[in-house]
């Protein structure tokens, strides 16, 4: 059986998607490095930026309605990370630093001990009780 969380088809992982055919007016296609289900409790959802680039204002606007809109406490919290890498080649996403984070409508800053995408994960999990 395969690692989980590993990549098993590098040259199907190589493609481009291309979305200009998906525009609609000043609409068009996002996507989502990663997303986690904690047994619909806690759902993760993680864009990573190389070199500190910042989300672009659709990008984030559509992050925060999703987020917000699965995020339904006490049943069910979502959180958004954004990350920043310095990789070239494959990227540890566990490693992957905070930039800022959206928890409860509101966008903030990493504490010192969320550090990485993983010391976040591990914190919200904690804090949700998954």
């Amino acid at each position: 059986m395969p690692e989980r969380g590993v990549i098993r088809n590098r040259e199907h992982k190589q493609q481009i998607n291309d979305f200009s055919g998906l525009a609609f007016e000043k609409i068009s296609p996002t996507d989502i490095d990663a997303f986690m289900d904690f047994g619909n409790r806690l759902f993760v959802i993680v864009e990573s930026k190389y070199g500190g680039a910042k989300l672009k204002m659709g990008q984030r606007i559509a992050l925060e309605r999703l987020a917000d809109a699965c995020d339904k406490p006490p049943q069910r919290r979502a959180v958004v990370f954004v990350t920043t890498h310095e990789s070239t080649g494959d990227v540890d996403f566990a490693k992957t630093e905070v930039v800022s984070y959206r928890f409860n409508g509101r966008w903030f800053s990493p504490k010192s001990t969320q550090k990485t995408l993983l010391d976040g994960v591990l914190a919200f999990k904690k804090l949700c009780g998954v």
